[in-house]
């Protein structure tokens, strides 16, 4: 008789976030690991136990800071627990990390694991800094061992008190969960580059700028928005391609989007399930984001071919090599940001370039089964030999 699979629990504030462990279920399993489920309710968490024949559960988590509705979180956490009896709990993004490191704690969880994907703070002042800063300071006291998605984040975990430098560390090269190189995010075919574009309506002289992710301030869509106009006028067959949802909270002034969605050379798609269309149909990435753990989009960027201008930021400075895969601009800069984005679409053969070392460093550094196989050992270390 083979041994038993130990239980891994997952909490994640928004369902959304199951991105971070996409694909893992399967390759957990093989390694010993049964992984069930745990966020607020929705059609991603119900959509995810049914593509993964996982056990989900729905527990209903606000991102505010919510004092009574955060207890009640507490308490259905606590009592799913003493339920289930997990061997790990693993608790991603800021509130599931403290929500899920205090119900792990109080129900004596032995393996406890947190991991840093951002730190919202950073983009914060005055008392709600602090107490940002407080509840992740909890949240790695309570867990037995602490993951940053990138070294940068360690240093800045590390620099702000978080955590001790021996109990976090980062898997492999880093990042969430990888890049499926081979399927999801496979250095895409001339047709299917052609089949993609023709679809958005794009000539084959046409030189797209995409970004990928939430239309929100953070994101540094104000100064994408800014830097637009001026490469639009320079460049008669260049266009600008956003795809991600736009969200109420921390959104673009109305006026700058009321722009963006007058311009018949841009296309804002809003949500989408695949990005892989977009990306194919897109011949440079710009990310000029406020704040990043560790960004997946200049990584997935690079699987498909693609350069990447992003912002010299903790996370960026991980997922991109200045001068290398992409450029690194300043923070809160339209005129850099216009400025790389014009070498790019005035130079083909640097875009071919950066994007080709991109290619190469994604695939030998940042693959998925790379990654899945260090946490594997992480989990091991955790619990002990399995029985």
């Amino acid at each position: 008789m083979g041994s038993r699979l130990r239980l891994v629990v997952h909490v994640f504030t928004v369902p959304l976030s199951l991105r971070f462990i996409r694909g893992q279920p399967a390759f957990m399993k093989a390694h010993g690991f049964e992984l069930q489920v745990v966020s607020s309710p929705g059609a991603e968490l119900t959509n995810f136990g049914s593509d993964y024949s996982v056990a989900v559960h729905a527990v209903s988590m606000s991102r505010r800071i919510t004092p009574l509705r955060d207890l009640v979180s507490l308490a259905r956490l606590c009592l799913l627990f003493r339920r289930l009896r997990p061997d790990i709990v693993h608790a991603h993004t800021p509130k599931g990390g403290l929500l899920g490191m205090m119900a792990a704690w109080l129900t004596r969880v032995p393996c406890r694991i947190y991991t840093i994907h951002g730190l919202p703070f950073m983009m914060k002042t005055g008392p709600l800094r602090r107490l940002l800063v407080a509840t992740e300071r909890i949240s790695c006291g309570l867990a037995s061992s602490v993951l940053a998605v990138s070294v940068s984040m360690r240093t800045v975990a590390i620099s702000q008190r978080l955590c001790l430098h021996d109990k976090i560390e980062v898997l492999a090269a880093g990042t969430s969960n990888g890049i499926d190189t081979r399927v999801a995010f496979a250095l895409p075919t001339k047709d299917e580059r052609d089949r993609a574009r023709a679809a958005f309506g794009y000539s084959s002289e046409a030189c797209v700028i995409g970004f990928v992710g939430r239309v929100v301030k953070d994101k540094g869509i104000c100064e994408l928005a800014a830097a637009w106009p001026l490469l639009a006028a320079e460049f008669p067959q260049a266009r600008l391609l956003l795809a991600g949802p736009e969200e109420s909270v921390d959104a673009p002034p109305r006026s700058t989007m009321e722009r963006l969605r007058a311009d018949p050379r841009v296309s804002m798609l809003g949500y989408v399930a695949d990005p892989r269309a977009a990306y194919c149909a897109i011949d440079i990435v710009a990310l000029p984001s406020y704040r990043e753990g560790f960004p997946v989009v200049p990584l997935e960027a690079a699987a498909m071919g693609l350069p990447v201008v992003a912002t010299a930021i903790p996370g960026c400075t991980d997922a991109v090599v200045d001068g290398h895969t992409g450029t690194l601009i300043a923070v809160r800069n339209s005129q850099a940001l216009a400025n790389a984005l014009r070498t790019y679409l005035a130079t083909p053969a640097l875009r071919l370039t950066h994007g080709q070392h991109g290619l190469e460093r994604v695939r030998s550094q940042f693959s998925q089964e790379v990654l899945w196989s260090e946490l594997a050992r992480h989990y091991r270390r955790g619990i002990g030999p399995l029985a």
